[in-house]
């Protein structure tokens, strides 16, 4: 029986130039995305564009294929954009004035794209990607296996998250099988960092601070901070996801200052909070148990502003 040929199959087939979006500050499910999509358009014989807006990506991410095909200009004729784990039109980064086909997963998503595949039941949104190919009967290569499995695992934090079931094993099964490079990915995402990364974590776990009897753990990135080791600011992310690890704590939250005033929160939990809708409150979003924002203030004034909420949503 012929297989049901997805309209967005058919909206490619009919482009003539195809952008591919990461996310601003790209991890692996979404560059990881994007480059799956760019070897399968590439047998379609389309012209492609890798883009993200970000221009200094995660060196780790350089395991992923077409990495040095990446451009940071977007490119002005492209008649069809394809932007993947956005939760948000912000996350772009860039102004799209074309159709725009929206793939995430991220339950906060508002549906921003000209068309929409958003599944907030899927633990990455490289599932989504392998779903897509799979239903549609396309064939996966090596290269695509390792940038989608690169995203399962990185989402789905090496198979601990809540949502990791037996799907995402069969489908880690099957992308190894069709050549994921599962060993390279694994040493590049989990056990690979910079002294200036090292040297960030041992101030961050000094002056770690827990709060509402323990069940929520803080940290401050100051700008000085991020000057005296030497790191860049996504390197704090490794001391956050740590201190989730302490045995009474919930919730995480790392306020890093930015140049010009204003601080990024980054939220992590157990699911106990809501912590999308916690984001949202500041304009932000993401995941139950994962989210983030920027806003304008202070280090410390957030800080309160933060632990009033979440104090009211723990009680």
């Amino acid at each position: 029986m012929a297989l049901m040929k997805h309209p967005l199959v058919e909206k490619m087939e009919h482009a003539r130039h195809i952008v591919l979006i990461a996310h601003v500050n790209p991890d692996a499910d979404s560059l990881g995305s994007a480059s799956a999509f760019y070897s399968y358009l590439l047998r379609q014989q389309k012209k492609v564009t890798l883009f993200c807006a970000t221009s200094q990506v995660d060196r780790r991410l350089a395991l992923l294929p077409w990495f040095d095909k990446l451009r940071h200009d977007m490119p002005r004729h492209a008649d069809l954009a394809v932007c993947f784990d956005c939760g948000s039109k912000e996350r772009l980064g860039t102004t799209v004035g074309c159709e725009l086909i929206n793939i995430d997963h991220h339950a906060s998503n508002s549906n921003f794209g000209t068309y929409n595949v958003v599944d907030a039941d899927a633990v990455s949104t490289t599932q989504i990607v392998y779903d897509f190919f799979k239903e549609q009967g396309i064939r996966i290569n090596a290269k695509m296996a390792t940038a989608l499995y690169a995203g399962l695992l990185d989402d789905s934090h090496c198979f601990l998250h809540v949502k990791t079931d037996a799907a995402s094993f069969e489908m880690a099964a099957d992308l190894l099988r069709c050549g994921a490079e599962s060993k390279s990915i694994s040493t590049a995402l989990f056990q690979t960092c910079s002294l200036a990364s090292l040297r960030l974590e041992g101030v961050l776990y000094g002056q770690l601070r827990l709060r509402h009897g323990g069940r929520v753990a803080l940290l401050h990135v100051n700008l000085q901070m991020l000057l005296a080791t030497g790191a860049v600011p996504q390197e704090a992310e490794r001391a956050l996801q740590r201190a989730q690890t302490l045995a009474t704590v919930n919730i995480t939250v790392l306020l890093r200052e930015r140049r010009h005033g204003s601080v990024k929160c980054s939220l992590r939990g157990d699911g106990s909070v809501n912590l999308a809708a916690v984001a949202a409150r500041f304009g932000g979003g993401g995941h139950r148990d994962s989210a983030g924002f920027i806003a304008d203030g202070t280090l410390c004034a957030l800080e309160e502003k933060i632990m009033s909420i979440l104090c009211e949503e723990m009680n």
